[in-house]
């Protein structure tokens, strides 16, 4: 078996090892057939479709020929998605604090046209003041983790905020419930400072944020926060959602029930200056 290394399991390669097992499929050859084209094993040709190990462009090249792809666009589509899964950023390096269920999200942060992110209890994390993600990331790991990995963390998050000082940022449309303004986040000054940003925040084009009142009633954003990155061709939309027990990432066609649920909760909103005047109103509350 050939030794495969690289940057290791993504959803870039996860992604491409799908197109290639759709592309077998459809000239209803096996595994086996195939990983003889590339002098590998039928294993091999497994792992490289479930995205284990990432392909490496020649062999790309290979197996489209293999499989009839004739299409320039497909073949740049592929080729581009190939190139992502062996793309190294400062994130990589990080991976042992970020964890491989999270690893994901800086580069779709990167990657990204558009962020939806519906929060119902915290302050999106791009929009964190250091102290903010401090008091977040203690409460959450506390007796958990030791001081210095609980300040990696906020050293990650604070990193992770650079895509907002990028060339070309992505848009990111915040909606959250008007309970992150009410809940205390570590002291009175840290709320003010915490608040005083997202006001910043809001005045940039490429940044909206709008609360959802309390008496708006019941909407299908109930079930919890997530984020729904919008991807440039040929990556489709993704849901980033986290839980207890781990990441869940939802692809297409489930992403689409987060667009449904994005809609209601777009409706749902104030607009982005009622929303900047309830932000004011609670910073004059906070003393």
């Amino acid at each position: 078996m050939a030794i495969i290394t690289g940057p290791g399991p993504s959803l870039r390669s996860q992604w491409l090892g799908e197109k290639l097992r759709e592309l077998r499929a459809a000239k209803k050859m096996s595994l086996r057939v195939a990983g003889e084209y590339l002098q590998r094993d039928a294993s091999t040709m497994s792992r490289y479709e479930n995205g284990e190990y990432p392909l490496r462009r020649a062999d790309l090249a290979a197996l489209m020929t293999l499989y009839d792809v004739s299409d320039p666009k497909q073949r740049r589509d592929l080729e581009q998605i190939c190139e992502d899964a062996w793309q190294r950023d400062w994130w990589d390096q990080h991976k042992d604090d970020f964890g491989r269920d999270f690893l994901n999200v800086p580069w779709l942060e990167s990657r990204a046209n558009k962020i939806c992110t519906y929060q119902h209890f915290l302050v999106y994390g791009l929009f964190q003041i250091r102290q903010y993600a401090e008091a977040v990331i203690t409460r959450l790991e506390e007796g958990k983790a030791s001081h210095d990995q609980i300040q990696r963390w906020v050293d990650l998050r604070m990193e992770r905020q650079r895509i907002l000082a990028a060339e070309n940022p992505p848009h990111i449309d915040a909606v959250f419930e008007v309970s992150v303004l009410e809940r205390a986040t570590g002291s009175k000054a840290v709320m003010r400072a915490q608040l005083q940003r997202l006001l910043e925040l809001g005045e940039r084009g490429d940044v909206t944020i709008r609360f959802i009142p309390t008496d708006t009633g019941p909407h299908t954003g109930l079930s919890g926060s997530f984020n729904l990155f919008k991807l440039p061709e040929p990556y489709s939309a993704v849901a980033y959602v986290e839980t207890t027990a781990g990441a869940l990432y939802a692809e297409e066609p489930k992403a689409s029930n987060f667009e449904v649920v994005w809609q209601d909760l777009d409706r749902s909103a104030l607009s982005a200056s009622r929303s900047a005047d309830l932000i004011t109103k609670r910073l004059k509350e906070i003393e």
